[in-house]
């Protein structure tokens, strides 16, 4: 089909009316040439549909860390064939992932959307990723481009990163993902990159992307990040999200007309849309969906997430084989998030699961104890709390613009709704199904007036500093204690303030839950029941106030007294082992005082299944880090992610992560990228390198079936050129087999930019390795 041929039989109002959305998340048509509506949805770990928030019931995906720890291309293309499974039940066209910017500071808060720190792993996990998904005729969306690694001032931030740092690291998994998978459409990010913003990115659009990597695809901007109608129509960007307001419209037919765009850049990027358009099934005869799909809940599809979790879930250490747990242990479960545990990260990755499973729902025949708290904001009642939860939303007037029924006990109001006119008020009722002492507040920016049975509250609630979608991500919260009775009515109003930096527009609940407590009685009572078992399993983690979109960390700690509940318990029982919820680093300084530690990533929502799986040993959590686990606060080689007079200079250059660990530019980890245990033990032999291959053999020398993942490192003899992944290769046995590996090394690896274009490294040493913490075999090169 002539795409060309076709964007130039429009005129050209008719052109830029398809260049920015016709809504949030969909594309206009345009019956002329027979192209249909595009849909769009986000989907890093579930494909949530055409809102921001609610939505139909979908599928909830382990995150991204998560499943990229199984190292595993296979793993990766069943992602993408389940996600456009999801897509295509909903009549999605284009899945907005996968997230590919890289883990330069483990304080981003985006990290648990994204894959790795290394740039090799990320781009052919992506590649698998992006294949599974339109092979199935759904279109990926590599994201975000580029130099987008964390969230503070995440819409100004001049990311200021050398040429050889972008093309040798950052750009190098979309290189990939673009050669191997031929990935449909790219979004450009919110941040400018050496003073220009991502949108109007000529350098690296044009002159790399479609330039020297011939890209036929579509490059979309991130929502709300196009800056300008000239400079980005110019820049390379060819469609702008959402819609249907935003900068180009008149203002690009405007610039054409003036002659500062060409009417060729135009017809360039309605071609490229229509390719997609095309790719997809939506432009000419458009193609129909299959009607029998697995639904989020069917048997097919809990095995499937609960397989997933736990195959990427990383065993750290396992001191006298503690893991997995013996069948007729006594086993003590403790923790808030043992029984509260944290399924999916915060942000535009929420979507609405069918439901999500808790270690304390799986693991059946503990004693369940809960734990100290883990958030300092109060959270939406949970499900159950506060059942049949109901939002009545008014106009000035008075007149019902909508009524909602929320069962996670917020809603997201005035954003891509279609109501008929602006919020004035948002009115709550409910009745308690549980008494006692409860914590009870409300959440979102506004004049609160609630009624809790025979009590009155009142809460004037401004929008907290933070940026663009504040309003929506993070929203002001106040409680107060108040004793309820089971069936007591709870009820208010809350009057908005329009002149908000968004308007009307925000995220709005109800905080409902018991009243928190004394935390020295809270770890006194994990200490009693760790005492009075074989075994205790104490499950910590990170919460969506720190693995969030808009918001990075400051510190690898983990919230509240968490450190002081694992000591505790550590101090009392026969033998402990931690469970860490959470996608990205954080700091153990326990680790030397328990017998064994579970990385459980953020699981979906079969994670207590799959935790589960994993302790007892049904599925063997055979993940490798995908991150660097740094031993303390500031000692990786790039930390601060808080931009200075706007400007975030990327210093380190490509030393990020084990690199930089590996040239002594940070102290050792307490975990290498790489590490993982497993449930068996390996011996290697036999290592021989053949350009541009490295072959080894490997036998199980443990007691259990295993899965093992052979790393081979490239250590360039050039001392300003970091040690890096050049190939990985898995390999299972049973208890004394031995299996020969072959890596195949990728060669895009030895390259070097020298300021002009592509030079060759040559010298150096191979490192086959169970992550560098592991090194197994050397084997030196010579030029």
């Amino acid at each position: 089909m002539d795409y060309r041929k076709l964007a130039e039989s429009l005129d050209l109002p008719a052109k830029v009316r398809l260049l920015t959305g016709a809504s949030v998340f969909t594309l206009a048509p345009e019956p002329a040439v027979g192209l249909g509506e595009v849909r769009m949805s986000d989907g890093p770990t579930g494909v949530r549909g055409l809102t921001f928030a609610g939505g139909p019931v979908v599928a909830l995906l382990p995150n991204a860390t998560l499943l990229a720890s199984a190292w595993s291309a296979d793993t990766a293309y069943e992602v993408g064939r389940l996600l456009a499974e999801e897509a295509m039940a909903q009549g999605i066209h284009v899945v907005l992932g996968p997230t590919i910017n890289l883990h330069r500071s483990p304080l981003g808060g985006r990290l648990f959307e994204a894959y790795s720190e290394d740039p090799l792993l990320t781009g052919k996990l992506a590649a698998a990723y992006v294949r599974g998904m339109q092979d199935s005729g759904v279109g990926a969306c590599l994201k975000h481009l580029i130099a987008n690694e964390s969230e503070t001032d995440r819409t100004t931030v001049d990311s200021v990163v050398d040429e050889a740092t972008l093309r040798e690291l950052y750009l190098l998994p979309f290189e990939i993902a673009v050669a191997e998978a031929d990935a449909w459409s790219v979004m450009a990010a919110y941040n400018d990159v050496n003073g220009v913003p991502a949108t109007e990115q000529d350098h690296v659009v044009n002159g790399i992307l479609k330039g020297e990597w011939a890209y036929p695809g579509l490059v979309v901007s991130d929502w709300f990040a196009t800056k300008s109608a000239a400079p980005a129509a110019n820049g390379g960007l060819d469609l702008v999200m959402p819609g249907p307001d935003g900068p180009w419209g008149d203002a690009l037919v405007a610039a054409v007309e003036a002659g500062e765009v060409t009417s060729s850049v135009v017809d360039d990027h309605v071609a490229r849309l229509l390719r997609l358009a095309d790719r997809v099934g939506a432009l000419g005869s458009l193609r129909t969906r299959p009607a029998a799909l697995p639904a989020p809940d069917s048997p097919a599809r809990r095995e499937q997430l609960t397989r997933l979790a736990a195959a990427g879930m990383t065993v750290l250490t396992n001191r006298d084989e503690v893991l997995p747990l013996a069948g007729d242990a006594r086993v003590a479960l403790i923790g808030r998030h043992a029984v509260e545990t944290i399924c999916m990260g915060g942000g535009s990755a929420q979507v609405n699961p069918p439901y999500q499973v808790s270690v304390a729902d799986a693991l059946t025949g503990a004693t369940v104890t809960d734990g100290v708290e883990v958030r300092s904001r109060p959270v939406p009642a949970r499900a159950g709390f506060l059942p049949d939860l109901r939002f009545t939303i008014r106009g000035a007037d008075g007149a019902v613009l909508d009524e909602r029924v929320a069962s996670g006990s917020s809603i997201v109001a005035g954003f891509d709704d279609g109501l008929a006119g602006q919020i004035a008020t948002i009115s709550v009722q409910a009745r308690f199904a549980v008494g006692g002492e409860i914590e009870v507040g409300a959440i979102g920016a506004g004049s609160w007036r609630l009624r809790v049975g025979a009590l009155d509250v009142a809460y004037d609630l401004v929008v907290p500093p933070g940026g663009f979608g504040v309003e929506v991500l993070a929203p002001p919260v106040a409680t107060s204690r108040v004793p309820v009775v089971a069936g007591d009515l709870l009820e208010g109003v809350v009057t908005l303030d329009p002149s908000g930096p968004m308007g009307s527009v925000g995220r709005f609940g109800i905080v409902a839950r018991p009243a928190p407590r004394d935390p020295d009685e809270v770890i006194a009572d994990a200490v009693a029941a760790a005492a009075a078992a074989d075994v205790a399993v104490v499950v910590v983690g990170l919460t969506e106030e720190q693995e969030t979109e808009a918001v990075d960390k400051h510190t690898l700690r983990l919230p509240g007294r968490q450190d002081d509940l694992v000591f505790a318990v550590a101090g009392a029982a026969a033998r402990t082992v931690v469970v860490v919820n959470a996608a990205t680093p954080v700091l153990m300084p326990w680790r030397e005082q328990v017998d064994a530690i579970l990385w459980a990533g953020l699981p979906g929502q079969e994670g207590g299944h799959a935790v589960a799986a994993a302790l007892t040993g049904a599925i063997e959590p055979a993940g490798r880090l995908v991150t660097t686990f740094p031993a303390a606060d500031g000692a990786s080689p790039a930390w601060s992610v808080t931009p200075v007079d706007g400007k975030l200079p990327y210093t380190e250059g490509t030393f990020i992560g084990y690199r930089g660990h590996h040239a002594g530019r940070a102290p050792a980890p307490a975990f290498w990228f790489g590490h993982g245990l497993g449930y068996a033990t390996w011996s290697y032999s036999d290592a021989r390198w053949s350009h541009p291959s490295v072959s080894v053999t490997v036998t199980n020398t443990g007691t259990r079936p295993s899965r093992e993942v052979v790393q081979v490192y490239f250590a360039p003899s050039e001392p300003d050129q970091p040690v890096r992944l050049v190939g990985w290769a898995a390999a299972e046995a049973a208890p004394g087999e031995s299996v020969p590996v072959t890596v195949d090394c990728d060669t895009r690896l030895w390259r070097r930019w020298d300021g002009a274009g592509w030079a060759t490294l040559t010298g150096g040493t191979l490192l086959v390795a169970r992550g560098l913490g592991d090194i197994r075999a050397t084997l030196p090169l010579t030029p």
